[in-house]
């Protein structure tokens, strides 16, 4: 009995503490912007939007299990990368996917 109940909150330490660490790493993700080195999925999956919207943003057709950075698409589609990041931030804006910083409170004198 006193095992079971060991074990049982043994379990429940794990599944926690993977939902707090996986949570507090999508809280880093979410607001970092977006680099040449990320891929579609990678960003769409940060910011919870689906990769068919990001990739209908940019003009670009995705592939099975495509992992290529946006660097590699900007070459492909021959466009600069400031111009593949400006139109995912804008699809991450108008699907709801894009946090901007809130602005630091002032103290009150």
């Amino acid at each position: 009995m006193l095992a079971g109940i060991f074990v049982l909150a043994l379990a429940l330490t794990f599944v926690f503490g993977y939902r707090a660490g996986h949570h507090a790493r999508m809280i880093r993700w979410q607001n970092e912007p977006i680099h040449g080195w990320m891929t579609v999925p990678f960003i769409a999956h940060a910011h919870h939007v689906s990769a068919e919207v990001l990739y209908g943003a940019i003009g670009a057709k995705p592939q099975a299990k495509d992992r290529r950075p946006i660097r590699r698409i900007a070459r492909e589609q021959k466009r600069p990368v400031e111009q593949l990041v400006k139109e995912l931030n804008a699809a991450l804006q108008q699907n709801g996917g894009w946090r901007s910083p809130s602005p630091p409170q002032q103290k009150r004198p």
